[in-house]
């Protein structure tokens, strides 16, 4: 098969999606690969290193694109909707519940899109989202605790705090691989550390995690305002595979918090579970509303693009080589896990939950 790999152009993301060692493995498959000039260049792969792994490197987009397979990080960008076409499988993160404009272009392109946060194990799990998850959630504490310092614009609250000072409080809404990530940094750093979920198991999972160590409560609106009225950093970890995310803070409670505290939403790539959420960039990551700053960055994990990439490939060659290896079609066939990541297929959307999203474009 040949298979193309783009430059991302998203503004700051610096991930790529095969690294050389991954191209290596494809090619020595009797795969061809075409990677756009520097496209590893911000995760610290040179051309060189994949044209060594038997790469061929291909000078524009429009090269990468008349492949059969595209796999790339984030989901295309306006001014690569022209390149998409009826005969191109485009592999990458979407997040389709998100953007009605971008799941309209991709109907319109009659392309073949499969999304990795849709990739679902029998079990439930998302292999493709977790390696990214993990990153986003481990990061949701470290970037609150910069922006909580007050040259940043925050409380000025040291997390841990001291002997003698109360440490800061962080409130984790969601208890999944985001939420279980974020309460570990949290709790390494020595803050006051609430996680909410509505899932009793997996607060009992949590338990055996933490311990007493952090307060796990039940998730009811009441517990949600008690909470966040007093938290110097809130983390927005909510996911509905392939919906967009439910609002847990309204407008009224985030007028409510305390002044420069700091809301993290890592939910905003499925639209956010703060009111006051609204995307950002690693250039200007953090606005503020109604005195409480926001982080809202939908690409955290492009901000450590050594690690994040290499975790992504880990995760997504599997899936790549089957796709490679079998067809589109034997692949979704024999394996179920990458057939519920189809999320466009020939102009027609196909997941249930994106159809219930966009009803009116789901004919």
């Amino acid at each position: 098969m040949r298979i193309g790999v783009p430059r991302e152009i998203k503004e700051q993301e610096f991930r790529v999606g095969l690294t050389p060692a991954a191209v290596r493995v494809l090619t020595e498959q009797g795969h061809q690969v075409w990677v756009e000039t520097q496209a590893g260049q911000g995760a610290g792969f040179t051309d060189e290193d994949y044209e060594k792994a038997g790469a061929r490197l291909a000078a524009t987009p429009e090269e990468i694109y008349q492949q059969q397979l595209v796999v790339k990080v984030k989901e295309p960008l306006p001014a690569e909707y022209p390149l998409l076409h009826p005969d191109l499988i485009l592999f990458t993160y979407l997040h389709l519940a998100a953007s009605r404009e971008l799941t309209q272009a991709l109907l319109r392109s009659g392309a073949t899109c499969l999304a990795y946060e849709t990739v679902e194990l029998a079990d439930g799990s998302l292999p493709l989202l977790m390696p990214m998850s993990t990153i986003a959630g481990r990061l949701s504490v470290q970037f609150g605790a910069h922006y909580l310092t007050r040259q940043e614009g925050g409380r000025g609250v040291l997390l841990g705090g001291i002997p003698g000072v109360p440490p800061g409080r962080v409130v984790i809404l969601g208890g999944g691989t985001v939420g279980t990530e974020a309460a570990k940094v949290a709790v390494g750093l020595g803050a006051q550390v609430q996680i909410l979920d509505i899932n009793l198991q997996r607060l009992n999972e949590l338990e055996l995690i933490f311990g007493s160590r952090v307060e796990l409560l039940y998730s009811t609106p009441q517990t949600i305002e008690e909470c966040v009225r007093k938290a110097d950093l809130v983390v927005g970890a909510v996911l509905v595979p392939g919906r967009r995310a439910p609002i847990l803070v309204r407008e009224e409670l985030v007028a409510q918090m305390r002044p420069r505290s700091l809301i993290v939403d890592v939910a905003v790539d499925q639209g956010g579970c703060i009111a006051t959420t609204r995307a950002t960039t690693h250039a200007q990551p953090v606005y503020e509303a109604y005195g409480v700053l926001h982080y809202g960055v939908p690409n955290m994990p492009g901000a450590v693009p050594w690690t994040s990439t290499q975790a992504l490939v880990n995760a997504t060659l599997p899936y790549i080589l089957k796709l490679a290896n079998l067809g589109l079609a034997a692949a979704l066939e024999q394996d179920l896990a990458l057939a519920k990541g189809l999320n466009i297929r020939s102009g027609k959307l196909i997941h249930p939950a994106v159809r219930a999203t966009f009803p009116d474009l789901a004919n």
